[in-house]
């Protein structure tokens, strides 16, 4: 019995042991993991080294004049650490004596929620010590600056605890506008446009920074271990603001009222090939567009726009001269066993060379191809090739779809082939393509490159520019250019582009219509590409344009004269009144002797050069370059010279408001206006001394 005892005993202390050792254990495990939790996690995360990402600044992409296009914006997140020591120290009274000010400010500023709630939410952070308080995020810029300005904020980081986190955000200012030409940076979608074509300029170089992490996985800068970040370069395109608004909304309204799919126009400056401007527009529901993709650099059939080609073939061959005839057939002609039709009944016959293309006629085209290349159909592909109709353009835009010129060894070539590449049918090239053949006529005969980008910048200085290039020379001789103007000009007084014509200057161009299939459908749906191409004014010309838009289904109006016409014509008039130079043709202005009495009044110089302008003749009596008044005496204009007295009050009779305020307050006189139109009093008096107050009443009328 004692052994039993004895073995017993033994064994309830070794279990007492273990039991109290177990206590120990848990406790030291709990008093570690709560009252020195901080102090270890600190420890062990200050173990955690690593190296992580500085972002660079992506570039700036800029229109000519310096718009801004595309740009970052700076986007901020604010935080709040809790665990800060100047929040924690003297038993938190910082806090406490600046949380109800910031909350009041917080919601004076954001009007999203009360200052009592604010206030609830920041004393629920500092009592859980969140190292990491989320309190604002995607503040822009001004909410930013106004937020440091706030009570305890402005005291700086290690008081407050406040952490701002930058992220920048992609955006274009102008929003629609040339938006697929331009592209978006964006992060989980592939970029487009100039975006993507310049990526490894804009995004610039990564930096880097060695961070230890402490408690509550707060990341701290390792000093002496960063490597800066090489922000983006900037890009200045060729395109213009004012010129891309101008084509777009013209494209726009023609697809609005016409229920048209896709469209596309490009403006081209002539003797440069610069791009400055390029809309692409495509259905998302009815009335709804969008620059979904670039049709401009997208191989399609061109239809008649490709008629010049031909032209130039015949014409530099010496095959036919303008004056030559053709059978237009009445509009029909059979030809293994297909028929070329022409896009307008006319019943058209003997017609010349010239006549058959202002008219733009399918039947005369194919009968000239197959007169004279049909036996061997090399020459005239040379000619197409030479027009770099087989190549990309180098515009300089990824997605460019690769053209189509088919030659004899194709596999799809056929005895209609040549016919109906003589009228556009059976090649495949892209608007912008079409575009540089006719820059090429409007620049006398030297095809330019066509590009969008001008120079490329860092911090303000050019590492790179971009200099107009000459792809050929001459596209042929000066005779066949010759000939081709009078073509291009003539369909523009006597045939489908005859109602485009504008009274103020001469357009030179080429409308073009062409029957597209539709998937499985085919030609079954009737979709017309209707399209323009030209160059204006046509006697010297500055700015060449091509429009192509697809239409709906068997829409109503079709042709392009009716569709893509008024689009070219629209932004050749705007282009015209505005950037066109042009001197001032007084041939048609007659001015009938003026008998009224009239009284005007103004700085001498600019009424002179209006006058002068408008080839007004008027006798000059100012014998100055100051201010004046102009009157009517025997049917002329008589300028005199006002007082220039700086002790007495000047006569502003007769003078517009701003002319008027000008004056006086260059004088340090006070001025007040009643009225609108010409000054037709004023108090006090011309000549009259300065009143003390400095102040002029002025009547207008």
């Amino acid at each position: 019995m004692e052994v039993k005892k004895d073995i017993l005993w033994r064994v309830y202390l070794a279990f007492i042991g273990i039991v109290c050792l177990s206590l120990l254990i848990l406790g030291r495990a709990t008093y570690i993991q709560q009252a020195e939790g901080d102090l270890w996690r600190g420890r062990s995360d200050s173990l955690h080294q690593k190296f992580v990402s500085l972002p660079a600044e992506r570039g700036t992409i800029y229109s000519e004049d310096g718009s801004m296009l595309s740009t970052s914006l700076p986007y901020f997140d604010i935080y709040i650490d809790f665990g800060a020591d100047g929040l924690r120290e003297n038993k938190g009274r910082r806090f406490k004596e600046f949380v109800s000010p910031l909350s009041f400010e917080l919601a004076n500023y954001f009007k999203d929620h009360t200052a009592a709630f604010y206030k609830k939410q920041l004393e629920a952070g500092y009592q859980k010590k969140d190292r990491y308080f989320p309190l604002k995020k995607n503040l822009g810029f001004a909410d930013y600056k106004a937020i440091r300005s706030f009570p305890l904020i402005r005291l700086g980081r290690n008081k407050s605890g406040f952490i701002a986190e930058v992220k920048n955000r992609r955006l274009n200012p102008f929003g629609l506008l040339a938006n697929r030409t331009i592209g978006l940076s964006r992060e989980n979608a592939q970029n487009v446009g100039l975006e993507r074509t310049y990526d490894p300029l804009l995004k610039g170089d990564s930096g880097s920074k060695l961070v230890r992490f402490i408690a509550g996985g707060v990341a701290v800068p390792v000093q002496g271990y960063q490597v800066d970040p090489e922000n983006g370069k900037d890009i200045i395109t060729t395109l213009d603001v004012n010129i891309q608004d101008i084509t777009e909304n013209a494209l726009l309204r023609m697809m609005i009222d016409n229920e048209c799919e896709t469209g596309t126009a490009i403006v081209m400056e002539v003797a440069t090939g610069k791009v400055k401007a390029i809309a692409n527009l495509g259905k998302r529901a009815p009335g709804q567009y969008w620059e979904d993709l670039n049709y401009a650099i997208r191989a399609s059939e061109p239809g008649s726009t490709f008629k010049l080609a031909t032209m130039l073939a015949v014409l530099e061959d010496k095959f036919v001269g303008l004056n030559d005839m053709v059978n237009l057939e009445g509009g029909r002609w059979p030809i293994n066993r297909r028929t070329v039709f022409d896009s307008e009944t006319h019943g058209l016959y003997d017609v010349t060379v010239q006549k058959a293309f202002e008219h733009s006629s399918n039947v005369g085209m194919a009968k000239l191809a197959v007169k004279y290349y049909s036996s061997n159909p090399t020459p005239f592909l040379e000619h197409l090739r030479k027009l770099h109709f087989a190549e990309h353009t180098g515009l300089g835009l990824v997605g460019e779809t690769d053209p189509i010129i088919k030659n004899p060894k194709s596999k799809t070539w056929s005895a209609t082939t040549l016919p109906w590449m003589a009228f556009g049918y059976e090649v495949l090239i892209s608007p912008l393509q079409t575009l540089m053949l006719y820059n090429a006529v409007a620049n006398n005969g030297k095809m330019m490159k066509p590009y969008l980008v001008e120079a490329i910048e860092r911090n303000g200085l050019v590492v790179e520019e971009r200099k107009p290039e000459v792809v050929e020379e001459a596209i042929c001789s000066e005779r066949t250019l010759k000939l081709l103007k009078i073509c291009l000009e003539g369909v523009m007084t006597e045939g489908t582009g005859k109602a485009l014509q504008s009274p103020l200057f001469n357009m030179a161009g080429k409308t073009g219509t062409a029957l597209v299939a539709n998937g499985k459908h085919g030609y079954a749906d009737r979709i017309y590409q209707s399209s323009f191409a030209g160059y204006f004014p046509a006697e010297k010309p500055k700015y060449s344009c091509i429009v192509v838009i697809r239409n709906k289904p068997f829409a109503k109006k079709f042709y392009g004269a009716a569709v893509a016409g008024p689009v070219f014509k629209e932004i050749a008039d705007k282009l015209y009144a505005i950037h066109v130079d042009r001197p001032f043709s007084a041939m048609n202005l007659v001015i009938n002797p003026d008998s009224a009495n009239y009284s005007y009044a103004g700085e001498t110089a600019n009424m002179k050069y209006v006058l002068n302008t408008m080839h007004i003749k008027f006798i000059d009596s100012s014998q100055s370059n100051g201010y004046g008044g102009l009157h009517n005496y025997q049917y002329k204009g008589v300028m005199s010279g006002k007082s220039a007295d700086v002790n007495a009050v000047p006569d502003v009779n007769g003078m517009g408001l701003k002319d008027a305020l000008y004056l006086l307050e260059t004088m340090n006189m006070y001025v007040k206006a009643n009225g609108k139109g010409k000054i037709i009093s004023q108090y006090p008096t011309a000549g009259s001394s300065i009143p003390a107050n400095k102040m002029v009443t002025l009547e207008l009328e």
